[in-house]
């Protein structure tokens, strides 16, 4: 059953679910053994403290639906080891170049380049391993896979980080901007509202059509939001509270709504993508008070 929502009750649970997942991803590593300095190395970039903010939108769909726990840990760690495996490949000299990542040295810092390499293609292989040893129904199975697979894939985060590369050396008009992190950011959070409401669960909890496509355009907009948050942390939040070094997309020359709109008329934007993505959960009534907290959360954060 869902438990009894409430805003309050569930900044208390959403530091339950963060400690969920990251356990559902200590098990699983822990499980296969792994040797050396890549053990240590996978271990260190997964105990790396972060704001699990995709897990808790797939615990937040979760209780909205009625879906077990149990089911979304598969999903919610998966797509959470992905989107470290981007963040690991991220840092590296090739990519952005960071020597932080929430405040310790990135992966390749903490041991070198290579391993850096070498543990980002362990988290994301894992991620698929993960759903394929969940357990569940197989047509399950096979349907996150290919939700996680489109999400993170060609078209979607990695034709994003391609864009914004791009964006290192050319000006991104705003439309390429928008594309690029509804790629790059917003795609895995999609695939979390999705992979909780794919049509093989919706075919066994009764969620409907009009219910799922609300949910995608929460998505859709809070995921755009969440990357205006972050170009504005990076002007104006500091070292210590947002953990990398701050002021390094204009230092990258970045094309950034902060750089193209200024920043007051991009935080307008992104309360506009704030109130655009609760609209979407009006239908749901008190069932989406959960994912009304991470909304507010993700735009009002200061890390």
């Amino acid at each position: 059953m869902r438990p009894q929502n409430s805003q309050t009750q569930f900044s208390d649970r959403a530091a339950e679910y963060k400690t969920r997942v990251e356990q559902v991803m200590v098990d699983f590593v822990s499980a296969k053994k792994l040797q050396g300095r890549l053990g240590d190395a996978v271990n260190y970039a997964i105990a790396t403290d972060g704001k699990r903010i995709r897990p808790l939108i797939v615990y937040a769909t979760a209780e909205l639906l009625g879906v077990p726990l149990t089911i979304a840990d598969h999903p919610a760690a998966a797509i959470e080891l992905v989107h470290i495996y981007s963040l690991v490949h991220d840092d590296l000299p090739a990519m952005d170049d960071d020597d932080l990542r929430r405040g310790k040295p990135t992966v390749h810092k903490q041991f070198d380049e290579a391993m850096g390499i070498l543990v980002g293609d362990a988290l994301l292989t894992f991620a698929f391993e993960l759903l394929a040893e969940s357990g569940v129904e197989p047509s399950l199975i096979v349907e996150w896979v290919r939700l996680l697979s489109i999400a993170g894939g060609a078209n979607g985060m990695i034709a994003g980080q391609s864009k914004d590369l791009e964006g290192e050396t050319s000006v991104l008009a705003l439309d390429e901007l928008e594309q690029m992190h509804r790629q790059k950011s917003g795609a895995l959070i999609e695939a979390g509202l999705s992979m909780i409401c794919s049509e093989v669960v919706t075919s066994t909890m009764g969620t409907g059509t009009n219910e799922a496509d609300r949910l995608e355009g929460f998505g859709h907009h809070i995921g755009l939001a969440f990357q205006i948050r972050d170009d504005l942390l990076d002007v104006e939040g500091t070292t210590e509270q947002i953990g990398k070094p701050q002021g390094s997309d204009a230092a990258s020359n970045k094309s950034t709504f902060a750089s193209l709109l200024g920043v007051e008329t991009a935080r307008n934007r992104m309360h506009q993508e704030l109130a655009a993505a609760q609209q979407q959960l009006t239908c749901f009534g008190e069932r989406a008070e959960g994912l009304n907290w991470i909304a507010e959360y993700i735009v009002s954060r200061s890390k």
